[in-house]
């Protein structure tokens, strides 16, 4: 089996990253095959200590810090994250170096025969059983672990960590999380194992007070940022952003101080002081992480996708922005970064999504709107999203792909305009892949499959 077969049959298996999941319950998405397939190869998630991370906003950013803080301070890293955004191999990472394709292949190979003893293992409960056991082969000291859905259910969810993290919470996913923050504050309380700490990130009243119960219940110490750990924002520019963070409950700490991180937005300071936060924890439960090596770790993260100025002249930024509540962080962010800006937008989302709601937010900063649609099987077609920004009382130019639009919102600007791709991770990655096609600049974070 080579890479290329490798990946076909991952994608083979029930994927409800493509193929949108009717119920998040017990029936569809099952711990105990996941353990069962997991038991089936020798159990390697056991072998190796854990950061576990779930939230709605901010969790990919969060982990991609933490993993670059432990690397720093000499840790060998695990990082295992989704959706990828270029290749595969990007959710599946050593010590910063994303798994070899051969290493796929083999893995794959390896644990095919366990799959099929193994009755309705799905795509990521599958890539999770491989990376975990890449993880184990590779000797890693401690994997930071992003969730794919949810939490309670997730495969992830085996893992028994040496901290969890929950960050930002929002709706998303509402038609197989719940309705109400509450409900989808319990669906991701569900990584709070009995007596481990738990970090969450500042959250709404009725997002917290579950977490807080929950914490309660399992004996879980639970630090709050905004409560045990706050933070003050200071200089920023295109290039990043300075930010000073203490513990204000618990005596001082050594990871105190002011930090410099190379991503924008002010959202991007609680992700990095939960970071902070359980980077301070790990070092009670033994972990060797000197100061300089969060200075280190935060200074050198690279988390594509997020806010990112494809160019400065022209002025272009991308952001996975797949929600209203991103949306909204994402305004915010464009407001005070580039006050008075406005913007070429370009709009691809997928189908399950408040898009209504997403546009609304982006459509009274929007010069000039064109809708898209990522080469992705759940993305929304352009000829619907035209709909929705006329039903909200605007108009669209239909374009059937990101390569076109991205040309075609190129020749739409004016000096005065910026152009702002965003909606789904998708069309961020299509547009970085074009971009870097038209510019003749390889993306060096892109080897392709």
């Amino acid at each position: 089996m080579n890479y290329t077969q490798a990946i076909a049959y991952l994608y083979s298996l029930a994927d409800y990253e493509k193929t949108r999941i009717e119920r998040y319950t017990p029936e569809a998405l099952d711990l105990l095959r996941v353990e069962r397939l997991l038991a089936a190869v020798g159990d390697p998630h056991t072998r190796f200590r854990a950061v576990h991370v779930a939230g709605t906003k901010g969790k990919g950013s969060t982990a991609a810090m933490s993993e670059s803080c432990l690397r720093a301070a000499g840790y060998r890293t695990g990082f295992y994250t989704s959706p990828h955004m270029h290749t595969f191999r990007e959710r599946i990472q050593v010590n910063g170096h994303k798994i070899a394709r051969e290493q796929v292949a083999a893995l794959v190979e390896e644990v095919r025969p366990a799959i099929k003893d193994t009755p309705g293992v799905t795509y990521f409960e599958a890539i999770t059983a491989i990376g975990f056991l890449y993880f184990g082969r590779s000797e890693v000291d401690v994997a930071v672990v992003e969730v794919g859905l949810g939490g309670r259910l997730d495969a992830t969810n085996v893992l028994m960590p040496e901290v969890a993290v929950i960050t930002s919470l929002s709706f998303d996913h509402t038609y197989l999380l719940g309705n109400t923050l509450a409900e989808i504050a319990y669906e991701k309380a569900g990584i709070i194992k009995p007596g481990i700490p738990v970090v969450s990130a500042p959250q709404r009243v009725e997002a917290i007070r579950v977490l807080e119960a929950v914490s309660r219940e399992r004996e879980a110490p639970l630090t709050e940022v905004g409560r045990d750990w706050d933070y003050a924002p200071g200089p920023a520019d295109l290039d990043g952003q300075i930010f000073t963070v203490r513990r204000t409950i618990g005596g001082v700490s050594e990871l105190d101080g002011e930090y410099w991180i190379p991503l924008l937005g002010r959202y991007q300071l609680e992700n990095a002081t939960s970071a902070i936060a359980a980077l301070d924890i790990l070092r009670q439960r033994g972990f060797c992480i000197p100061v300089e090596a969060v200075h280190k770790g935060l200074r050198s993260v690279h988390w594509p996708g997020r806010m990112e100025i494809l160019s400065r002249e022209p002025l272009i930024v991308a952001d996975g922005a797949h929600n209203p509540y991103s949306a909204q962080v994402l305004r915010q962010a464009l407001e005070e970064w580039f006050p008075g800006q406005r913007w070429v937008l370009i709009f691809g989302a997928s189908a399950d999504k408040d898009v209504a709601e997403m546009l609304e937010v982006f459509l009274s900063i929007s010069e000039y709107t064109i809708v898209t649609r990522s080469d992705h099987p759940r993305a929304a077609s352009p000829v619907e999203l035209a709909d929705v920004v006329a039903a909200v009382g605007s108009g669209a130019e239909i374009s059937v792909n990101v390569n076109k639009s991205l040309r075609r919102g190129l020749a739409m600007m004016n000096p005065d305009n910026g152009l702002l791709v965003t909606g789904s991770t998708h069309l961020v990655a299509d547009a970085r892949e074009e971009w870097a096609r038209y510019t003749g600049t390889p993306l060096p974070d892109n080897d392709n499959e």
